[in-house]
Parts: structure tokens; sequence; C-alpha cells
């Protein structure tokens, strides 16, 4: 069994599938806000840490793109899944559908 994944390295992963190949730090934090959709504040060191701590599980990988005018000639780092990412995310995802099926649906508070 793999590392398990929390809730917000699975968010911040699949922002990441989502976004494709221009999957940057920023987009990716727009995308992790647009889940919770204002229900929840997400601060972007909590999402630049994330993505840290998954490159260095190799869950992520990341590369430099090309420094642009618009950014002052700064660069862009663009994330990808790895092949080890997307196996964790299918685990998580398959262990827990494994634990919902065995719970009768809506959960209800037991006195």
């Amino acid at each position: 069994m793999a590392e398990l994944l929390g809730t917000f390295e699975q968010i911040v992963l699949l922002a990441v599938i989502r976004q494709g190949s221009e999957a940057y730090g920023r987009s990716i934090l727009r995308e992790v806000e647009e889940v919770f959709s204002g229900a929840r504040s997400v601060a972007a060191g909590a999402v630049y840490a994330t993505l840290d701590r998954l490159e260095t599980k190799g869950l992520l990988s990341s590369k430099l793109g090309e420094g642009t005018a618009e950014r002052g000639g700064r660069k862009r780092r663009y994330y990808r899944v790895t092949a080890t990412g997307f196996r964790a995310l299918n685990e998580a995802r398959s262990t827990l559908e494994s634990l919902w099926n065995s719970i009768r649906w809506p959960v209800e508070v037991r006195p």
C-alpha cells in the first residue's frame, strides 16, 4: 500500500491534472480556490508547501519555463503528475470508495 494521501494533497494533484501542461503555482492555487468556492480560504503558502511536499515524495515533477517580458523575465515553474502520483491517486480513490461502499448513505448520527 502506498503512502496515504491527505485530502488537500489529492485536491492539489487533481488540480494539476485538470490544468494539464499549463499547471503552475498561481493557476493551481486558483483551481484549488474554485474547489472550495469561497467556503474556505486557501493560503497560497499552503498550496506551494503542498506542491513542494508532493514533489519531494515523487508524486509531482516540475520544470522551469522560459521567462517572459510580462513577468519581468521571471520564469514559471510548471508541474505535472508523475506515474507514481497517478498510482497514489488511484489507490486513494479506490480505498475511499471501498470504505464508502461499506457504509449506508446518507451517514446518520447514532446516539
